[in-house]
């Protein structure tokens, strides 16, 4: 067994998959989206994941459709249904476990629906949280990393990003960071160059003299 250890100023945690499961909820709001406008339900679900509600829509290119209404109609929906949404295991004690100014969210949900999942979820809120709002380009793009970091007050190279879909590992790799996948959720093996661990029981952190956090994860 190989112990690995590599230090970072902060990290920046994805919240849906990463920080708590919300497959259900989100599952059961866009299936029913889905089913209103004919769309095949059982392909359209896995393209909903990690990305902001309003992309989700628009790439569908549906004829005559009044976007922002489209978005609060699906906003609505997930705001009323919090049922199973539960923190991934460890991640309450892991939080508590970091300086408060060293850790933010970065989450395509919109500020009122991640509060909301969150404290569904037990988890305290962050001290700086990037929502859906916050950026005009989502992931996969690194806008909301880049301004997570930024207002942490470090470079976004120097903090390692948590996060468990393809669209938010692209957008960590575009921002320069390095990453941590989380399994937790996925239903089938991942294949990623980078870390990964299924929960927050299989990491620890060190705080050194200087305030970086060393990352401690086995390798077997």
């Amino acid at each position: 067994m190989t112990i690995l250890k590599k230090s970072y100023s902060a990290f920046l945690f994805d919240m849906d998959g990463t920080l708590l499961s919300s497959i259900a909820a989100a599952e059961r709001v866009w299936g029913a989206w889905a089913r209103r406008h004919g769309l095949d339900v059982e392909r359209f679900l896995p393209t909903i994941h990690g990305v902001r509600a309003a992309d989700t829509i628009s790439k569908q290119n549906l004829p005559d459709i009044d976007l922002d209404a489209e978005v609060e109609w699906v906003a609505r929906g997930e705001l009323d249904d919090v049922e199973g949404v539960i923190a991934i295991g460890g991640v309450v004690d892991f939080l508590g476990s970091l300086p408060r100014d060293r850790w933010a969210v970065v989450t395509s949900a919109s500020l009122e629906l991640a509060s909301k999942r969150l404290q569904a979820a037990g988890i305290p809120l962050p001290p700086v949280m990037i929502t859906a709002e916050d950026v005009s380009r989502g992931k996969p793009n690194p806008d909301g990393f880049l301004a997570a970091a930024a207002r942490l007050g470090f470079d976004a190279a120097d903090c390692l990003v948590f996060e468990d879909a393809p669209a938010g590992i692209e957008a960590a790799e575009a921002a320069g960071a390095d990453v941590m996948v989380i399994t937790a959720t996925h239903q089938h093996k991942v294949e990623t160059p980078h870390g990964n661990i299924p929960h927050y029981a299989d990491i620890s952190i060190a705080i050194e003299a200087d305030g970086r956090l060393t990352v401690i994860t086995q390798e077997t």
